[in-house]
């Protein structure tokens, strides 16, 4: 659901809402600039930015182009940034580009896609108005407090996945077979994006802090240098992250490889035990498939079978016994290290 917001500043007169975007433009002739807060607008209602702000088209259009990477334009009657706010929950990043139009008189934020739990403007209102000393000289400072707390944001984000990396390696370590590794990988992709965005972010500080953008004093340049710091930091936890994801990766691939290779063992004693009980069998199958009991019964004459038959049952019995003892000394001397 849209939902626009419209305020005046000026000095110790504090924030004023407005009902309308002329309205609040209206009173820049009397001094002071003006915040107008769009969340997901129509194209209609930002045409006012392009007729009274000069805003570029071009511009305008990347406020409904949420694929784009953060970035910093500078135009000649603005400047525009582009940063992206961060919302991890329940394994899933949920991302808002958020468009900042900075001018000599007013600063512009676009918003397309609100979370319940970091809603732009229920967490800024209330922060600016207490910052009113320092916001009302000019509107690069209510831009810092914007960036500012999307920045905050996104610590929020790193120690939530850093929790999940904690979680994911307790169950791991506890049943690796019933571990589920397609987590991990959501974890990657997840780190993927957060990487690419902070770099892209800590870039567009580099370039206000260096003073490429003229409608930042330099004054607030102090400002937007502990944003850089921020952000510089939360880059390096987002490669530690990674590194701990890649171990992680590597410590699953371990512990199945080890299982594979008990289970290989076991399977490779069980095909010993019944190859040894094949081999003690193998002689005997022989004597009684070549005589076969009518040929040894002729052979022996009929009225000798009593006592031939025990002969060979005991003959038999030697030959495995001995077969028995031949393999246990083989297999003994296999294992022998040479």
């Amino acid at each position: 659901m849209a939902k626009s917001e419209f305020f005046y500043l000026k000095g110790s007169g504090g924030m004023q809402a407005c009902d309308s975007a002329e309205e609040a433009l209206a009173k820049t002739v009397e001094g002071g600039f003006v915040w107008l807060s769009y969340i997901q607008p129509s194209i209609e209602e930002l045409k006012i930015l392009t007729e009274e702000l000069k805003i570029h088209p071009l511009s305008i259009k990347d406020c409904f182009d949420d694929k784009q990477i953060p970035k910093v334009d500078n135009f000649p009657d603005y400047t525009h940034v582009l940063f992206n706010s961060f919302d991890y929950t329940n394994n899933e990043l949920k991302v808002e580009e958020v468009n900042l139009f900075l001018g000599e008189k007013f600063i512009v934020s676009v918003g397309q896609q609100p979370s319940e739990k970091h809603h732009l403007m229920n967490q800024l209102r209330p922060i600016i108005e207490m910052e009113m000393d320092k916001v009302s000289e000019g509107p690069s400072y209510v831009m810092h407090e914007i960036l500012d707390n999307i920045v905050d944001q996104k610590l929020e984000a790193i120690e939530a996945i850093e929790d999940d990396l904690i979680a994911a390696e307790d169950i791991m370590l506890e049943n690796s077979t019933e571990f589920d590794v397609g987590s991990l990988q959501r974890i990657r992709r997840v780190l993927l994006v957060l990487r690419k965005s902070l770099i892209s972010e800590r870039e567009i500080l580099v370039k206000i802090c260096r003073k490429d953008s003229r409608f930042i004093p330099d004054a607030a340049i102090y400002h937007y240098s502990d944003i850089y710091d921020h952000l510089n930091k939360f880059v390096e936890l987002t490669e530690s992250n990674r590194e701990t994801l890649t171990s992680l990766i590597q410590m699953n691939l371990t512990l199945l490889n080890n299982q594979m290779s008990r289970a290989s063992n076991q399977t490779n004693k069980f095909v010993r035990r019944l190859t040894f009980i094949t081999t003690i069998f193998m002689p005997l199958t022989l004597l009684t498939g070549i005589g076969g009991m009518s040929e040894y019964t002729m052979a022996t004459g009929s009225s000798n079978w009593r006592a031939a038959y025990l002969i060979l049952l005991a003959v038999m019995l030697l030959i495995g016994i001995l077969n028995y003892y031949g393999l246990k000394w083989l297999g003994r001397n296999d294992e022998k290290p040479d």
